[in-house]
Order: structure tokens, then C-alpha cells, then sequence
């Protein structure tokens, strides 16, 4: 059976600095996206590259010493390690320098001279270096580039130009009649409002300023101008107008081009003019996700809050790091970064909820069936849940990549991994094993466990490339209970392998405060333990102080419904609840108590709520009112209303 093609790039990258993490996310999501479809049953190709020509590449080269080919040789291994390091599966890395892709541009720019739709004239204007772009007078904004906020240079020189609003019509009805084609809507929008509507400037293609590029053929003075020749290395990796094996036929047009927000306008512009100008297809799809911000601002060299992936990767692992950028950028949404919602994230849903599902089970069935699970299937009504969850979430997982969302693919992923856990306080193994008459019942429940842990092992792996093939090693899978096909009907574990039990997947790490944070602790570190004590004083006062009636009766305590749960934005330690008090609607209440309860745990208990607190917000988000909850040692408990009672019941 002749599988189906699936063609997906990313940008290619300027090899004049380090990459941060903003940089990694385009290129592990779209790695997690060839190995979801790879998954899935495609003959999945990815593309990425550097694109290496250009002024600023020429000045860095000038500034270091040597010719400009030198400088982006040097540069593109420490690249390819990166890759390498964060488990890119790529099948191409294309150079702008290639040969073979540089006979592409050069018949690229002959092909639309002839045909008319590049003429020669001057450039009169404005020009960015860092961003390699041209602006007029009105596109500027306080007189610098609307990009990058930097200052502009004036500019004037002959060059060639591309009749961009020949096409401008055309374009605007192929995006009329192809909604998906820019996603997510926002970014659609934004093209249409700010650049098609206002209508489109004819492109400056050459420049004769500089001389590192793909020169003009007929005209060597003039080198082609980075968007003509960096756009369509797409087609030059698949063969187009070189000598390099033909792939055009198979995977052109592609399924998906994975970009940043900030150069969607080139790749839904411009490059989709240069494909109806060449009479090709267009892609399918081009995808611009948010940025990375850090502390709400953009991250970049220039911004001097570069974030290393290397270093965060040997501190926290790869598939730690994986795991935080494909689960934070939410679709159409920035993300946003910090180490300590790193370490939360490790600490929470890896170690706390995925890791501890595997050491629980895989401790259970070494101490009652000495690590070897019988066939018992003695099910229950409890299974149910777990069962039909386990089955629906591959699915749910793939329609969430096939609308370029891992962040919601993960989100289901780890809805079973919860429910698996809630699965072990529901069943209480513990509880069964102490009953021998209960053993049948003992081994279905660690079965269907394993049986969950198997599903999760195998969809984690597009994601977790690392994690999932422990999981795979520890589980004892084969190839077969590894493939998409076998997650169609719960129940494809091989039962009477012999598991034992492995370090923990993902230890929980004990953060040091910065030296910074210690810095600014310590002049109020003396004023701190002096109202400690005086806390403490006050409290052993409290001990014997009774209180009157009226002033018992201040709370306004009421019987609440949790009708929705779901994580805080910006803190995983809150969860944002929508609670049911009898009142016209729900009311919005932050708790932090995401490391006690998940989501769909919560969603449909009846607590105890106050409901005269005055509303704060926490973290951006309002709260009005507070659950009440009851602490022990390390555990924290909500106090819970009997159910038979209506939302709004006073509690007195």
C-alpha cells in the first residue's frame, strides 16, 4: 500500500548567531508534526536549512575576518549539532549556498524576466540591515523599522523589481476561497487588513550595494535579493529547475510551512505571488505561530535575553525542554517562558503525573504478581472511563495535528495520563492485594494500567522522542504493540511479560534560587524572621481567644458546584474554576491547587465556598471568592459538600 505524502518545512535560518529557544520551537514542533504523521501511516518529508546570503551576513564576515562563505561554513555544524541535540528527524537541511540550489533562483529570476514580471528600475527609500527589508516614508513608525524598532538607512540604487500587484487580485480570491490556507485566522486577517487591502508595492529583487548572493545571470552587477532567493529553497530541496532528483511530483504542494508570526507576510505574500507567477501550486497550509516571550517581552540577541537551549538542555533534558515549548504555545497565542515554569512543568506533569503512573504500576505489579501480569479481564464499571479514553484519545490527538496544534495534542495526552492516576485511587490496588479472593480483580486493574501506560508510551514518542522509547523499553514492547494500528481497540498488551522496575523517568529537581533572587532576599531577611516571630506570637495567642457569634458569621460560606476546570495561562500551580453558587452565572475562582488536582477531577464536585471575599487577580486572571480546602503535612484536601445539596446552600 503506496502511503500518502506529507511535506513540511520550516524557515531557514540566518547562521549568523546562536539560535534560542524561540527558534527551537519551530523546529521541534515541526518535527513532533513528521513524526505524529509518520505515526499515522505518511511517507513524511521535513525541510530545514540556513539561508545564508545577504548584507548582514557579508558585514559579520567583513567584522570577523574572512570571506562570507567561510563565515556561514563555520557556522552551519553548530547548527546541525543543535538539531542533532533536540532530536530533529529532518530528511533535508538545504544551503542557500548549494549549488543546485543556486541554479534554481538563477532560472527562477530568468523564467520571470522573460515572461515580464520582473523590470528593472531604482530604489528610493528606506532599509533595514537586520531585517533586510524596504520601507517607505509611511510605513515607518517613529522613524525606524516597524519590524524590529531599529533605525533605518536611507537607500538609493538601481535594481530589479517584481510586479507583486499584478497578482495582488488573484491572491486575494485564492484566499477568499481557501480559509484555511493562512492559520490561524488572526494572521489571515492581519495580511488581508494591513498588506492586500491597502494593495501591494512592486518587490525589490536585486541589489547591487553588496555582492554576496546568487548573481543575476544576464546582469552580474545585480545578486538576487533575499526573499527570491531564500523563499524558494521549498522547491529547490524537491528538485525544481536543477539536476537534483525530481520530488516535486510527490511532495509538492506542501501540506504545511511552519513559520513565526513575524515573517507570515513573506511566506503568504510574497511567496505565494512567486508560485502563481511560476505556475505552480500554492501550499496547503501556512502556519504562523506566536513568539516566546520572556518576562512579556520578545526574546532576541538585540534584546539581550537570549535563552540557550544547549544549556537548558544538558541542565533539564531534552525532552523536558521538548515537552515545555510544545506545550506552552497554545494555538494563535505567544507562549511564554521562565526556568521556573520549566522546573514546575517537570516537577508536575512529568514527574509528579507521567512518571509516578509508571514507577506506581510498574512497583505494584513486581510486589503482587512478581512483575508478570496474567491475562485477567474481569472488568468493572470503573473501567469504562479508562477504557473509552484511552481509545478516543488517539484520535482526539490526531485532529488536534492536523490542525498544527501539539500544544492541545499534549493536553489530551496527559487528560489519560490523569485519569490513569485518578484509575488507582478509584480501584485501590493496594486494598485488593490484601484479599486473595480479589487477585483476578488485582491483575485486570494492573492490566488495564499497563494497557493505558502502552497508549501513552506510543503517542508520547512524536512529542518525547526519549520518553517514549524508555517507556516502550521498560513496558517490554514490541514493534507491533508499538504501531498506530494497535491503539485502535484497547487491549493489545501482550500480557505475561516480566516488567521490572526502573529509575524514575523524570526525578523531581529541587530548584536553587538564583544568585540574584538570593541577592535581593537578603535585607529583608532580618525583617522576615522578626515577623515570623511575631506571627508565631500571635497565634499561640489565638489558641485560647474565642470569638463571638458575629464575628463567625463574617464569611459568607455557600455550597458550590465546579462546573469547569482548567489551568492557569501563565501559573501551572493555579487552576482557573468556574464554580455554580446559585447565582445567574458561574463564578470565576483561582485556586493553587494544581498539584493536588487536575482538572477533570475537579469539574462536578460540590465544595465549600466563600463568597465575600473581595476579587484579585492572580497571575492576570480574576478570582472572586475562595475554596476552602484543609492541609496536612504535604497533602492538601477541599472540603467537600454532600451532593444531594444545591449550589448556593448556606453553610452555617
Amino acid at each position: 500500500m503506496t502511503k500518502k505524502p506529507f511535506y513540511i518545512t520550516t524557515p531557514i535560518y540566518y547562521p549568523s548567531g546562536d539560535l534560542h529557544i524561540g527558534h527551537t520551537y519551530t523546529t521541534v514542533a515541526a518535527d513532533a508534526m513528521k513524526r505524529f504523521k509518520t505515526l499515522t501511516g505518511y511517507d513524511a518529508y521535513m525541510l530545514t536549512g540556513t539561508d545564508e546570503h545577504g548584507q548582514k551576513i557579508q558585514k559579520k564576515a567583513e567584522e570577523a575576518g574572512v570571506t562570507p562563505q567561510e563565515f556561514v561554513d563555520g557556522q552551519i555544524d553548530k547548527i546541525k549539532k543543535l538539531w542533532k541535540l533536540m532530536n530533529i528527524d529532518y530528511d533535508q537541511f538545504i544551503r542557500t549556498t548549494d549549488e543546485e540550489h543556486v541554479k534554481t533562483i538563477q532560472r527562477i529570476f530568468e523564467k520571470l524576466y522573460e515572461q515580464g514580471d520582473i523590470y528593472k528600475g531604482k530604489y528610493e527609500g528606506h532599509y533595514c540591515t537586520p531585517c533586510e527589508s524596504f520601507w517607505t516614508d509611511s510605513q515607518l513608525v517613529d522613524g525606524c523599522c516597524p519590524d524590529c524598532g531599529r533605525p533605518v538607512q536611507d537607500a538609493s540604487e538601481e535594481a530589479y523589481f517584481f510586479k507583486m500587484s499584478k497578482y495582488a487580485d488573484r491572491l486575494m480570491k485564492y484566499i477568499e476561497e481557501h480559509p484555511d490556507f493562512i492559520q490561524p485566522e488572526s494572521r489571515k486577517n492581519e495580511m488581508v487588513k494591513n498588506f492586500l487591502e491597502p494593495g501591494l508595492q512592486d518587490l525589490c529583487v536585486s541589489r547591487t550595494s553588496f555582492d554576496w548572493g546568487v548573481p543575476v545571470t544576464f546582469d552580474k552587477k545585480h545578486v538576487v535579493y533575499v526573499w527570491m532567493d531564500a523563499l524558494p529553497n521549498y522547491i529547490s530541496a524537491l528538485g525544481y529547475l536543477n539536476d537534483k532528483e525530481n520530488l516535486m511530483d510527490k511532495y509538492w504542494p506542501a501540506d504545511v510551512h511552519l513559520v513565526g508570526k513575524d515573517i507570515i507576510r513573506f511566506h503568504t505574500i510574497y511567496w505565494p505571488i512567486f508560485l502563481m507567477a511560476l505556475g505552480l501550486e500554492l501550499p496547503k497550509h501556512v502556519y504562523g505561530h506566536g513568539w516566546i516571550l520572556i518576562k512579556g517581552g520578545k526574546m532576541g540577541k538585540s534584546f539581550g535575553n537570549v535563552v540557550d537551549p544547549v544549556e537548558l538542555a544538558d541542565t533539564y533534558g531534552v525532552d523536558a525542554l521538548r515537552y515545555h515549548v510544545l506545550s506552552d504555545m497554545k494555538k494563535g497565542a505567544d507562549g511564554n517562558y521562565s526556568e521556573d515554569m520549566l522546573v514546575n512543568k517537570i516537577n508536575v506533569n512529568l514527574a509528579n503525573d507521567l512518571g509516578n503512573l509508571l514507577s506506581r504500576t510498574a512497583a505494584m505489579t513486581a510486589k503482587y504478581f512478581d512483575g508478570v501480569i496474567p491475562d485477567a479481564r474481569e472488568e468493572e464499571p470503573v473501567d469504562e472511563e479508562l477504557i473509552s479514553l484511552a481509545e478516543k484519545t488517539p484520535g482526539m490527538m490526531e485532529a488536534d495535528m492536523d490542525n498544527f496544534d501539539p500544544a492541545q495534542a499534549l493536553e489530551d495526552l496527559f487528560t489519560l495520563v490523569s485519569r490513569a492516576n485518578k484509575y488507582i485511587d478509584e480501584t485501590q490496588p493496594w486494598v485488593l492485594g490484601k484479599d486473595e479472593m480479589k487477585r483476578a480483580r488485582l491483575a485486570s486493574v494492573l492490566y488495564n494500567l499497563t494497557e493505558t501506560l502502552r497508549y501513552i508510551a506510543v503517542l508520547i514518542e512524536p512529542f518525547m522522542p526519549e520518553t517514549g522509547g524508555k517507556m516502550a523499553q521498560e513496558l517490554l514492547l514490541t514493534p507491533e504493540e508499538r504501531t498506530w494500528e494497535s491503539l485502535k481497540h484497547f487491549g493489545g498488551y501482550q500480557a505475561g511479560k516480566k516488567i521490572e522496575r526502573h529509575a524514575p523517568l523524570f526525578p523531581r529537581i529541587e530548584k536553587k534560587p538564583s544568585e540574584e533572587a538570593k541577592e535581593e532576599k537578603k535585607p529583608a531577611k532580618k525583617e522576615k524572621k522578626q515577623a515570623k516571630k511575631e506571627e508565631k506570637k500571635k497565634e499561640e495567642g489565638k489558641k485560647d481567644e474565642k470569638i463571638t457569634i458575629e464575628e463567625f458569621s463574617k464569611p459568607e460560606l455557600v455550597v458550590g458546584r465546579i462546573v469547569k476546570s482548567e489551568r492557569h495561562p501563565n501559573a501551572d500551580r493555579l487552576l482557573v474554576n468556574q464554580v455554580d453558587i446559585g447565582e445567574e452565572s458561574p463564578r470565576q475562582i483561582v485556586s493553587g491547587i494544581s498539584q493536588w488536582y487536575t482538572p477533570e477531577e475537579l469539574t462536578g464536585k460540590s465544595v465549600v465556598v466563600c463568597v465575600n471575599l473581595k476579587p484579585a487577580k492572580l497571575r492576570g486572571v480574576v478570582s472572586d471568592g475562595m475554596l476552602l480546602a484543609a492541609e496536612e503535612g504535604d497533602t492538601v484536601s477541599l472540603l467537600e459538600a454532600d451532593k444531594k445539596l444545591s449550589p448556593g446552600s448556606k453553610i452555617r
